[in-house]
C-alpha cells in the first residue's frame, strides 16, 4: 500500500515569514487559501510510481484468476482416496444426508476400516507422503476416519488434517435417501444424459444434487487448495465416490456425463495426472455432442 504523508502547514508562520523578509506587511483575508508551492518534479515522479503500482496489482490479480476446470497447471500434487465403506453401505442403504454425516451409523464399517487400512499403505507404497503431505478429508464420519488412519501409518501428525465442512460432502440424492444402493443406477442413466439433471427431491433435507452441482463444490475447493497450497501433496478423502469422478473429470477434461466411468470403490487410491486422460466412451447419441468438455448440458 502505497502511504502519503500529508504535512500540515502553520499559517502564523508563514505570515511571520513574510513580515520579516519585507518591510511591507501583507495582511491576507482569514477567508483566503493558503496554498503550499508545490514541486512539479516531485508530483509527476509520485503520479507514475502510484501508476506502476496499480497496474502491477492488477497483473497479480489476474494471474490468479478464478480456478477452471480443467486447469492450465496444477500448483500441488493430488491424491485423491474414497474412505472404506460405513455402516450404511455395509447395509446396502444410500446415506446422503448431511444431518447424518458425523454420526457413529456414518462411520467406517469393519469392512470399511480394512479398505481404508489398505489404502493408507498404498499411499505409504506410492510414497504420496514421504516429504509430507496435507489431508483434505470431509468433516463425514468415515471421511475423516479414514484421514486419522492414513495419517497414521504414513507418519502425518493430527495437525495436517484439514476437515472440510461442506465442499466434501457425499452427492446427495434426494428421493433415493434410505433406498436400496443398486437403485442409484437410475441417478448415473440421468447423469449420461445431461449433468444438470438432478434427483427427484424430499422434504427430509437431503439436497437433490446433479452432477453439475457437484462439479460447482469441488471446483471451490480446488479453488482453495490451488491459493493456499504451492508445491505441497495433498491428499482429498472423500465419502463416497461422485465427488471424486467428478473432479477428475474436471481436471482432466472429460465430459462430465461420462463421470461414472472413473468410478472409485471404497478404499481406492488414485494419483492426479492431468497429463494422461483416462479412456471412457463417448455418449451413445449421434446427435447430441459435447464442444467443450467437462461443460456439457
Amino acid at each position: 500500500m502505497l502511504t502519503t504523508t500529508i504535512s500540515t502547514v502553520n499559517p502564523t508562520s508563514l505570515i511571520s515569514l513574510s513580515s520579516s523578509s519585507s518591510t511591507t506587511t501583507t495582511i491576507q483575508s482569514p477567508h483566503t487559501c493558503i496554498k503550499p508551492a508545490v514541486n512539479r518534479r516531485l508530483l509527476l515522479t509520485a503520479l507514475s510510481l502510484s501508476v506502476s503500482i496499480a497496474s502491477s496489482t492488477v497483473q497479480v490479480a489476474g494471474a490468479r484468476g478464478l480456478f477452471q476446470m480443467p486447469p492450465f497447471r496444477l500448483s500441488n500434487r493430488y491424491y485423491l482416496v474414497r474412505s472404506g465403506e460405513s455402516e450404511f453401505e455395509t447395509l446396502g442403504i444410500i446415506n446422503t444426508n448431511p444431518v447424518a454425516k458425523t454420526s457413529v451409523d456414518s462411520g467406517l464399517s469393519e469392512i470399511g476400516k480394512k479398505q481404508t487400512v489398505k489404502a493408507a499403505f498404498e499411499l505409504k507404497s506410492m510414497g504420496a507422503c514421504d516429504r509430507g503431505c496435507w489431508i483434505w478429508p470431509s468433516i463425514t464420519q468415515r471421511a475423516y476416519q479414514a484421514a486419522e488412519i492414513i495419517a497414521s501409518v504414513n507418519g502425518i501428525v493430527r495437525s495436517y488434517i484439514v476437515p472440510e465442512y461442506s465442499f466434501l460432502d457425499a452427492r446427495g440424492l434426494g428421493a433415493y435417501e434410505g433406498k436400496k444402493l443398486e437403485t442409484v443406477s437410475e441417478v448415473y442413466a440421468s447423469d449420461g444424459i445431461s449433468p444438470a439433471i438432478k434427483p427427484p427431491p424430499i422434504d427430509d433435507g437431503t439436497p437433490n444434487e446433479s452432477v453439475a452441482d457437484v462439479f460447482v463444490r469441488v471446483t471451490q475447493l480446488m479453488s482453495i487448495l490451488e491459493t493456499q497450497y504451492s508445491e505441497d501433496t495433498i491428499v482429498i478423502v472423500s465419502p463416497d465416490s461422485d465427488n471424486l469422478t467428478i473432479l477428475q473429470a474436471g481436471l482432466v477434461g472429460l465430459d462430465l456425463r461420462r463421470h461414472q466411468e472413473l468410478s472409485f470403490a471404497p478404499g481406492e487410491v488414485r494419483f492426479v495426472d492431468t497429463s494422461s486422460i483416462p479412456t471412457y466412451k463417448q455418449p451413445a447419441s449421434a446427435v447430441y455432442k459435447c464442444l467443450n468438455p467437462p461443460n456439457c448440458n
